[in-house]
């Protein structure tokens, strides 16, 4: 047992229904205008956001605006920078899904360091971030990435070297947060559903993770009970605020979970499924969680309990899902896989297959494949069964 750990620190954070309207008090705080970085649809989407622009602008504090329609590519990033580097920023605000936050995060950075994001990327840049950054502010309206609790900021090319990489310093955690849940409530089901599944993914993946430690387990266990409990009534009744709520802290504090205890095979999956074919990252999360846990599973009791504290969680995350404790521990830890599968049918995640994938790419996949974290060691056979599953 390891006596100290490290736990990295978190944003000041406004959580709760009308956290929003602290935000323009926040601007205030900074003597030169804000700039806003928002999603193509934001503006359609969030009735606050237009209001709240009209009030920078109407009071001189409004730099402008940029919109980002995906995730973030190199070219995103250096092009707002270029468009706004010399001026007086006070602030870098991203309202948006995890896209729009990671691109803001890295925007805030970038207009403080010299040459493209590419340089300081993580194994592809041979540049050290600085750590500086304008002072950035970061409101999710998906309930998914936790993006908002980390301090990397995911970028990514897309095409045949495409990569997803990060840029990330212990400095680039956002300054504030804010965790409203109505801003989510106009995210349509799919979204709803991806989003949570990620979200699902990074506090199921921390929670197993090897680097996983007693204040991470603590947090994570909470909050995937509460993701447990809510996700479905969120993507059934979109206005089921409560639900909304239960969400959106679940994934705040995935983002805590996963800066502190890292992540694991799906994730690993992520990159080459995102960058090389432009799956988006929480269908990716949502679609190969139920089969990368149960491969994971079955290797758990067929070599000897190669980790028996994975094992152990795997029992206790059943024993949450079922709501009992008096089965054995193989029966929770199958309850446990079973209603992941569950949850995967009935939110209708899409196959691999729908984004054009056939097992003639599995090789390509497998070999940007990591396993990063992940609480047992799989071969190529055992991520060959995993792709399988969802083509």
């Amino acid at each position: 047992m390891k006596d100290t750990y490290h736990i990295s620190g978190t944003p000041e954070l406004f959580l709760g229904c009308g956290a929003i309207h602290e935000l323009y008090e926040w601007v205030t705080r900074y003597r030169s205008p804000a700039l806003v970085i928002t999603g193509g649809s934001t503006h359609e989407n969030i009735p606050f956001l237009n209001g709240f622009l009209d009030r920078l602008a109407s009071g001189g504090r409004l730099a402008g605006t940029v919109k980002i329609i995906h995730e973030p590519s190199p070219k995103d990033v250096d092009e707002a920078v270029a468009a706004y580097e010399g001026r007086e920023i006070g602030c870098v605000i991203s309202i948006g899904g995890g896209s729009v936050l990671d691109a803001g995060k890295a925007i805030s950075a970038m207009l403080k360091s010299e040459g493209g994001v590419e340089a300081y990327l993580e194994g592809i840049g041979s540049q050290n971030p600085s750590g500086h950054k304008i002072p950035f502010a970061a409101i999710p309206t998906t309930a998914g990435t936790g993006s908002e609790a980390t301090c990397n900021a995911v970028i990514t090319r897309r095409g045949p070297d495409g990569f997803k990489k990060s840029l990330r310093h212990m400095n680039y955690l956002p300054n504030m947060a804010v965790v409203d849940p109505a801003l989510t409530m106009s995210c349509p089901p799919e979204t709803t559903a991806a989003s949570g599944m990620d979200a699902f993914t990074q506090l199921l993946e921390s929670y197993l993770s090897v680097r996983a430690n007693p204040f991470t387990d603590a947090l994570a266990f909470d909050a995937i009970g509460r993701l447990h409990g809510s996700l479905e009534k969120a993507c059934r009744q979109g206005e089921a605020l409560e639900a909304r709520f239960e969400l959106a802290y679940a994934a705040y504090i995935s983002g805590i979970t996963l800066a502190n205890a890292g992540l694991g095979l799906v994730h690993g999956f992520a990159q080459p499924l995102g960058s090389l074919f432009g799956i988006p990252h929480g269908v990716v999360c949502g679609t190969l969680m139920a089969a990368v846990n149960r491969v994971t599973a079955q290797k758990l009791t067929r070599h000897g309990m190669e980790n028996r504290t994975a094992f152990k969680k795997y029992v206790k995350i059943g024993k949450l899902f079922a709501g009992s404790q008096t089965k054995g521990e193989f029966y929770y830890l199958d309850f446990c896989i079973n209603e992941i599968e569950r949850l995967t049918e009935a939110l209708k995640l899409p196959l691999l297959s729908d984004y054009g994938i056939t097992e003639k790419d599995f090789q390509k996949i497998i070999a940007s494949t990591g396993l990063k974290y992940h609480p047992v060691r799989l071969n190529e056979e055992d991520l060959m069964t995993i792709l399988e599953h969802r083509v």
